[in-house]
């Protein structure tokens, strides 16, 4: 018998002032059974950085001809592609032909050394951004889940600052393309 997901239902206080965007989401984010908290999160911190009235959480890990994240326009159309992970060149390459602009964030211990050996293949691609968040500072991200929770998610510079309750977080990220 397969794993269902598990639930969680966030509102998300977004405050993203390098793009003046403060908005309130009601979002339902569901966690695949080979997904970790921590890329859940990911995924969430992804979507504040990008949102945009039309960005949508797609099937994630359940379609893999899908990314974790697009934007669509009315018409079907995939403005944006948004990977989280160590995606290979060839996903990119793929996502590159449906899709006029394409990111991709890596997260993890391991990012550093997928980087070291992928950078130069992502160099050759055309659209993409290839950001990375702190290993350390993501790595506690799921102190904040619980299944229903509210979250304030302020953008400033490269850092997020995350308040849920009493418990606060920030987390680095950078471009490394």
């Amino acid at each position: 018998m397969a794993h269902k997901p598990t639930i969680y239902k966030v509102e998300l206080q977004l405050v993203d002032m390098n793009r003046d965007i403060y908005t309130s989401c009601k979002l339902t984010l569901a966690q695949h059974p080979s997904e970790t908290l921590e890329r859940m999160m990911i995924r969430l911190m992804v979507f504040g950085l990008n949102y945009h009235e039309d960005l949508q959480f797609s099937r994630g890990l359940s379609a893999t001809d899908e990314p974790d994240i697009w934007e669509c326009s009315l018409d079907g159309q995939v403005n944006h592609w948004i990977e989280v992970g160590q995606a290979t060149p060839e996903r990119i390459r793929k996502a590159i032909s449906r899709s006029p602009k394409i990111s991709l964030y890596a997260f993890g211990r391991e990012a550093d050394i997928w980087w070291a050996r992928a950078q130069d293949a992502f160099r050759d691609l055309p659209r993409v951004d290839v950001w990375q968040f702190n290993a350390e500072e993501s790595a506690k991200l799921s102190d904040l889940i619980e299944r229903t929770v509210s979250i304030t998610m302020t953008i400033t510079g490269a850092e997020i600052f995350l308040n849920k309750d009493e418990k606060q977080l920030s987390l680095g990220f950078k471009q490394l393309l």
